[in-house]
């Protein structure tokens, strides 16, 4: 009979095999996507007549996938890809041209303009991005010292907003503050252990106030219908890791079924609809994440392990090779869950 840690390097390495066999899908949906302008849900607020800027204008590092945040997060992708497995030189010679001085320094320049653009969710993305780059190695350095006045401009605009943002938003897609905190919290580790501790302190401050207290999560709620993560979820996985399991047992006393069980997906053509194969996935890398982080001999980590399993099953096979509004960031999903 195998332990539960055997178990678990069994999950690991089927996670690691099936990331191997689906890399390349991911790093080509990923370079097509990044490069790919139009369609282009651009978001500009207008303060007068005249004429629109193209996307690659306001944007020529993040100037496709659909939308910004897409294409930072994409980017996210091929870097950790980059890191793990390997990309081909496609992939190299797009991260070169897109996360270079000249095209962040446009980034950053537009992001002190308008300080709560893509705010939480594309800002955190790109301190995953600019995280994620000081891990992959001597090709990556170029990347990484480009990307760190953007990561400081995405800092400065955090520090600017968390101390005012009274309440948390407890939603299901770009908005969900918790998950904002979460993507933001590598980056702000590694900028405390280099001396810069700012960000760092105001996550964990703000974490606390927000969502410490937090007791009888109404989970039976979820999920609505054009969500891509579990707002339940989120907080959970954040907040276990920031203050212990025991903080679980109050906020679900229950794993209820809600949470457990997969959800179905009518129309990939439906942006919002298509969401819904984001959320298996993003479930699938919480319930990992949950179980993980568990004492050794908890029920509770079986049954988070198979969750986890069943979600994936039914929203990897989706992450390439369907509509647009599904391709262009759900291979993102499916790497984070792999890779959790």
């Amino acid at each position: 009979m195998t332990d539960a840690r055997d178990r678990r390097l069994h999950l690991d390495t089927d996670r690691a095999a099936t990331l191997a066999a689906a890399a390349p899908r991911y790093a080509a949906v990923a370079v097509a996507n990044v490069r790919r302008e139009y369609p282009n849900d651009l978001r500009l607020v207008l303060r007068g007549p005249g004429p629109v800027p193209a996307p690659r204008e306001l944007h020529p590092a993040f100037y496709g996938s659909f939308d910004w945040h897409s294409c930072v997060e994409m980017h996210w992708l091929l870097v950790r890809l980059h890191r793990l497995t390997g990309v081909p030189a496609d992939a190299l010679a797009v991260l070169d041209e897109h996360l270079s001085p000249a095209a962040l320094t446009v980034e950053r320049d537009f992001l002190a303009a308008h300080r709560g653009f893509s705010r939480p969710y594309g800002l955190g993305w790109v301190l995953m991005l600019a995280e994620e780059a000081t891990l992959a190695g001597p090709r990556a350095a170029g990347w990484l010292g480009a990307l760190r006045p953007l990561a400081g401009q995405v800092t400065a605009n955090l520090l600017a907003w968390l101390p005012d943002a009274t309440y948390p938003i407890r939603q299901g897609a770009h908005l969900n503050t918790a998950f904002g905190l979460r993507l933001a919290m590598p980056w702000a580790r590694r900028r405390a252990a280099e001396g810069d501790g700012a960000l760092l302190a105001e996550l964990l401050r703000t974490a606390e106030r927000w969502y410490l207290a937090d007791r009888d999560y109404p989970a039976s709620w979820e999920p609505d219908g054009a969500d891509f993560l579990s707002p339940a979820l989120c907080e959970a996985e954040l907040m276990v890791e920031l203050a212990g399991a025991d903080w679980l047992a109050g906020f679900l006393p229950v794993l209820p079924e809600t949470l457990l069980a997969p959800v179905a997906v009518t129309d990939d053509s439906d942006g919002q609809l298509a969401h819904l194969h984001g959320l298996n996935l993003s479930r699938a890398w919480a319930w990992t994440r949950l179980a993980d982080a568990l004492p050794a001999g908890d029920a509770r980590v079986e049954v988070m392990r198979e969750a986890a399993r069943v979600h994936a099953a039914a929203g990897l096979p989706h992450a390439t090779g369907g509509d647009y509004m599904v391709e262009h960031w759900l291979a993102v999903y499916a790497v984070l869950h792999l890779t959790a």
